[in-house]
């Protein structure tokens, strides 16, 4: 991972966070419940960048959710731990689909983002789920708990991958994110200069 990719990462890992700090405090919905689109930047290093970046993407966004709802909320320690984990399975998760369909490289594809997303999204929903089972010590209070988070996840999901498919269409931000990060700049014709000699 080079200083580009490495940026790029940072950069997505702090809009993942602040969409978080924003919605946070806009829309909190109950005590450690809150409408959260941090995935946002997280998808887009994902798509974009691969496995590798999504996972330290997701890490990074994942730092200040890990801090409201672990240690100040009522996750503790193991919530500082387990929420930066859980998006970085999704970003990883995301990469590794986009890699194989070759979707961040073709809009024509960018539709779908939307199953890609939700199933990106599976490991982090089973990982969230054995979270709260570990929090809660009891399986049966954890996934009732788990169940109604879960549901709002899909919502924030279903939102968070339309956004996704309007990204990787638009030209524009797509050529940007990859001339600048990725250098995949498109080569230049070269023609060959050749002299012909009349006789």
């Amino acid at each position: 991972m080079n200083t580009k990719n490495l940026t790029f990462a940072i950069m997505m890992g702090a809009l993942g966070a602040a969409l978080f700090a924003i919605s946070y405090t806009i829309a909190p919905i109950a005590a450690s419940v809150a409408f959260d689109l941090s995935l946002i930047g997280v998808l887009i290093a994902g798509y974009y960048g691969g496995p590798k970046i999504g996972f330290l993407t997701g890490l990074i966004a994942g730092i200040l959710p890990g801090i409201m709802f672990g240690p100040l909320g009522t996750g503790g320690a193991l919530g500082l731990i387990a929420l930066p984990l859980g998006k970085a399975f999704t970003g990883m998760t995301v990469g590794l689909l986009a890699g194989v369909l070759n979707i961040g490289k073709n809009k024509r594809l960018a539709i779908l983002a939307i199953p890609l997303t939700f199933l990106g999204f599976i490991p982090e929903t089973l990982f969230t789920w054995g979270y709260f089972i570990l929090v809660t010590r009891d399986v049966t209070f954890g996934t009732f708990l788990y169940s109604g988070i879960v549901v709002k996840a899909l919502i924030e999901i279903g939102i968070m991958s339309l956004i996704m498919v309007a990204l990787l269409r638009n030209t524009g931000f797509s050529c940007y994110v990859r001339n600048h990060f990725f250098n995949e700049t498109k080569p230049t014709n070269s023609h060959t200069k050749t002299s012909s000699i009349a006789i």
